[in-house]
C-alpha cells in the first residue's frame, strides 16, 4: 500500500511545477525547517529520504524546458561534524554525487531564508520537509526561465537601450 504522505506531496509537486516559474522556489528541507508564515509559501511533510527527493525534484525540474534552477546549500553544512551529527559525511558526499556539475552556490543558512522569504512576498514557494535530522542539510532550488539567460537579458536590454533616439 502506497504511504499516503509520500503520495500527497508528490501530486502537489506535480501540480505546481508546470505552474512554477523564474522566481518560484522549491525548498527540500530537513525535518526541523521551520514553517513560514508568508502565505505564498506552502509546506508538506513527507517520511521519504531526503537525499532521494532531492534527486527526484533535481530530475523533474531538468525534465521541463521552461525553468532551470540555481541551487543554494547551507555554508554552515561544511563545517558541522561527524562528532555531532552522525552521518553527516557521508550526507555531504552523497548530496555533492547528486548536484554534481550543477553549479551549487553555497550561502549562509540565514541569508538563503531572508531569500526565500523576499521571493515569498510575492512569488509561490513550495517547501518539502523530509525526515533529515542532521544539521543545515535543506537544498533550495530557485526557480529560473529554462529558455532564456542573463546574457541573452543582457544583450536585450543593450539592444533596447541602443534603439532609443539620443
Amino acid at each position: 500500500m502506497k504511504d499516503p504522505i509520500a503520495s500527497e506531496w508528490r501530486r502537489r509537486f506535480d501540480e505546481l511545477l508546470p505552474l512554477f516559474g523564474h522566481r518560484n522556489w522549491i525548498v527540500v528541507a530537513d525535518s526541523a525547517y521551520p514553517t513560514q508564515s508568508r502565505p505564498g509559501i506552502e509546506t508538506v511533510v513527507t517520511d521519504e529520504d531526503q537525499l532521494y527527493v532531492v534527486q527526484m525534484v533535481r530530475d523533474a525540474i531538468a525534465a521541463f524546458g521552461h525553468v532551470r534552477a540555481n541551487i543554494y546549500v547551507d555554508s554552515e553544512l561544511g563545517f558541522v561534524p561527524e562528532n555531532d551529527a552522525p552521518g553527516v559525511a557521508d550526507y555531504r558526499r552523497n548530496l555533492d554525487a547528486a548536484l554534481y556539475g550543477l553549479g551549487v552556490k553555497c550561502m549562509l543558512h540565514e541569508q538563503i531564508i531572508a531569500k526565500v522569504d523576499q521571493s515569498g512576498e510575492v512569488f509561490r514557494i513550495f517547501v518539502i520537509k523530509t525526515k533529515m535530522t542532521i544539521p543545515y542539510t535543506s537544498v533550495f532550488f530557485e526557480l529560473d526561465c529554462g529558455y532564456w539567460n542573463a546574457e541573452a537579458e543582457v544583450r536585450l536590454r543593450q539592444a533596447m537601450l541602443a534603439s532609443v533616439p539620443g
